[in-house]
């Protein structure tokens, strides 16, 4: 044992003595080395930057559900708006938002149950004072890229580059997340109806929403720890695959469950 812990010892001398030897060499080659990685990063991010930004062109150009839609396609019958629904979000769950992350999610809930509450002619002033105050937490200046009676969502694209522009690309996708599970969470309340206006091709424009949704997430993981639990919350709604309006109806029945769950972690409800 002593003999083994000299040659331990003796071993280690040299190895340091060979280490001061060529400090200088070592330094030139870790110094080669950092510039690799730092050049192999930055051709990474490149990359990713560049999906990123066809995942978002190909966002803003899909059809939104029809509960957030201003287009005038959809609406209601006077008896359909006497029956005012429960399951829209009291205006002051934007005070459990305490994060940033958790501020952006909830404003775009918010945004989508305006939108719900406008369709059956319901008061929208405390959406609107607590939507208000959510931005100027926030105060992210791409906001002032959006017209004033628009959805997050049916300005992706010029969201996207303005919040590109301003350093809260990440953001962005929680944005995107969570107006597409507030979305989802209402029409699964009523799928009869809120997808009646609906063709097939639109069902499948949906379905791909979700999925480039999950793609730019998940390539956004590894550089935002916030969006980890964006990540998980959004799982369960890889089953919503649909090509048809019949099979996006059963899809939704079928993850409504799912989709509730999602929706507490995304407008902070316990």
């Amino acid at each position: 044992m002593k003999k083994l812990s000299f040659l331990a010892v003796a071993f280690a001398a040299m190895a340091f003595a060979a280490c001061q030897g060529n400090k200088g060499a070592q330094t030139g080659v870790q110094s080669e080395t950092d510039s690799l990685k730092a050049f192999e990063q930055e051709q990474i991010e490149a990359s990713i930057k560049l999906n990123l930004d066809s995942l978002a062109a190909e966002i803003g150009r899909l059809k939104n559900l029809p509960v957030v839609s201003q287009d005038g396609a959809f609406a209601l019958t006077d008896e359909e708006k006497q029956v005012k629904p429960d399951y829209l979000l009291d205006a002051s769950v934007a005070e459990s938002a305490m994060t940033l992350a958790e501020q952006y999610r909830v404003l775009a809930a918010l945004q989508v149950d305006k939108s719900v509450a406008k369709l059956y002619d319901m008061p929208l002033d405390d959406y609107d004072k607590s939507i208000t105050k959510l931005a100027a937490a926030i105060n992210d200046p791409s906001f002032k890229e959006i017209e004033s009676d628009a959805t997050l969502t049916e300005e992706a694209q010029q969201l996207y580059n303005a919040m590109e522009k301003n350093g809260r690309l990440n953001y962005f996708w929680q944005l995107m997340s969570s107006s597409l599970v507030e979305q989802l969470f209402v029409v699964s309340q009523n799928s009869d109806k809120f997808l009646a206006s609906f063709d097939d091709d639109a069902a499948s424009e949906i379905s791909l929403r979700v999925v480039l949704i999950q793609d730019a997430i998940t390539r956004l993981v590894d550089y935002d720890a916030n969006l980890i639990p964006v990540a998980e919350a959004m799982e369960p709604l890889y089953v919503i695959n649909a090509t048809s309006v019949d099979e996006l109806k059963a899809q939704i029945s079928q993850a409504a469950g799912d989709i509730a769950q999602a929706r507490k972690f995304f407008v902070s409800l316990d």
